[in-house]
């Protein structure tokens, strides 16, 4: 496995994994969103902004009841329907 490699010969790397490991689930994902957004590279500086307003848009419309919500089944059959189309 590359990655017990990596961390056996990079101490700084095994630290902080343990560390991590010791975490709680929300801090690990706060942590988690973090290193992603740092691979991303440099996106435009609004980006994060915008898409922070279009969640809050769309949860505020799941609690006005405007959002129109599908079940679990609706969903996989979309999604096999489109699938199907590729």
């Amino acid at each position: 496995m590359w990655h017990v490699e990596t961390i056996m010969r990079n101490p700084i790397l095994a630290r902080v994994r343990s560390e991590a490991l010791g975490l709680t689930d929300e801090e690990r994902a706060e942590l988690v969103h973090d290193l992603i957004a740092s691979l991303d590279g440099s996106a435009d500086a609004n980006t994060e902004q915008e898409w922070d307003a279009e969640v809050s848009r769309r949860l505020d419309e799941i609690d006005s009841g405007t959002a129109k919500l599908i079940d679990r089944k609706e969903l996989s059959q979309r999604l096999r329907e489109r699938l199907n189309r590729s």
